[in-house]
């Protein structure tokens, strides 16, 4: 099992910045892959960017690249996702997951399976 714990949500302007962090701990050596998804209220959780964890590659959604960065610490075992530029459509909670499935293609990357799964954090940006 790999538990996940996000940090760093809360509540920015439009334009601002924030920078959501996710600390993996358990069985982290069979972690493949770890991703942002999100939910906004009464829409379906979607992926917003993914990270190979042997070497970093990583994957975006067209809505935030430019904007959001992904970027892992093996030593730490962590992963954050850097957002500026904030939008209000950006509000939702957002979840880290991991992956133990070996990965293949963009498309697998942001819509694959993911086993494990943070309990989320919430980002809200005003308008």
């Amino acid at each position: 099992q790999v538990q996940l714990v996000e940090s760093g949500g809360g509540l920015v302007q439009t334009g601002g910045s924030l920078r959501l962090s996710c600390a993996a701990s358990g069985r982290t050596f069979s972690v493949y892959a770890m991703a942002w998804f999100r939910q906004a209220p009464g829409k379906e959780r979607e992926s917003v960017a993914a990270i190979r964890w042997n070497d970093g590659n990583t994957y975006y959604v067209d809505s935030v690249k430019g904007r959001f960065t992904i970027s892992r610490d093996n030593a730490k075992n962590t992963v954050s996702l850097q957002m500026n530029s904030l939008k209000p459509e950006d509000t939702a909670v957002y979840y880290c997951a991991a992956s133990r499935s070996v990965l293949f293609g963009r498309s697998a990357y942001l819509n694959g399976d993911y086993h494990y799964w943070g309990q989320g954090t919430q980002v809200t940006v005003s308008s």
